[in-house]
């Protein structure tokens, strides 16, 4: 079942859990959502994949994600992380 919490309440619930966002990880944030017109569920499976991958937030890596799990028509957290695993990226 999708989620659907918005992605600026995702990235509250994961400050409050002590991850670190800066004004230009939340700008890479947008950004992705943006250019590759992503729902806010997308988003926050790319933003997880990004943390659990990096250990922290890359603005960079994100945007990567984002664009290959819209290439790919990913629609589920489920697959989003198959195709990772998949492709030795996690």
């Amino acid at each position: 079942m999708k989620s659907t919490m918005s992605t600026e309440e995702y990235i509250d619930q994961l400050t409050a859990k002590g991850f670190v966002f800066r004004e230009d990880s939340l700008g890479f944030i947008e950004f992705g959502k943006h250019y590759t017109a992503s729902s806010d569920y997308l988003v926050n499976v790319a933003i997880e994949i990004t943390l659990k991958a990096q250990k922290q937030f890359d603005g960079s890596f994100f945007v990567s994600i984002l664009e290959m799990l819209k290439a790919e028509k990913i629609e589920s957290k489920h697959a989003a992380f198959q195709l990772v695993k998949d492709k030795n990226i996690m």
